[in-house]
């Protein structure tokens, strides 16, 4: 008999926290690692997110919330809480290591680094609309959503105990 030795959840929230919408990563970040998480949980920021975040997978987790501001086209503040299955691909031709989407990037670390995966990977996202000014810009709807972005996230680690 194998024991399952890897912990529960990765949580990895991306944004620069100095960028309008794209500080909700940052901010659920923040209320996130003031909660008292479940045992196996594992909390990480990565900043820009790209290529970066495979740095943040170990092999020891089974499940994995990656959370970001994202431009699907849905009114700011949308909540997308999406298997990784279903994450549209970034239509950003030019990559880059900051300019890689979130699905490129597991894309890659599934051809890299496939040990490394969790086996299930959500997408809890927080549509946003400014992505070109200061932090204290950020979009009322989007600001507003990020309460209701933390407790998606409390709900889904809950789901993987």
């Amino acid at each position: 008999m194998t024991l399952d030795i890897r912990s529960h959840t990765l949580v990895v929230c991306i944004g620069n926290e100095l960028v309008a919408d794209d500080a909700v990563g940052h901010e659920i970040f923040s209320r996130l690692q003031a909660r008292d998480l479940p045992e196996g949980t594992r909390l990480e920021y990565a900043g820009v997110g790209g290529i970066a975040l495979l740095d943040s997978l170990t092999g020891k987790e089974r499940t994995m919330i990656v959370v970001d501001a994202v431009q699907f086209g849905a009114p700011a503040g949308t909540i997308h809480c999406l298997p990784w299955e279903e994450v549209p691909s970034c239509d950003n031709s030019a990559i880059s290591a900051h300019g890689i989407g979130l699905k490129e990037t597991i894309n890659v670390g599934k051809l890299l680094y496939p040990e490394r995966l969790p086996d299930k990977i959500t997408l809890v996202g927080i549509e946003g609309r400014c992505f070109n000014q200061m932090k204290e810009f950020m979009t009322p709807a989007t600001a507003q959503a990020i309460d209701k972005a933390v407790a998606v996230c409390i709900d889904l680690i809950a789901q993987h105990q």
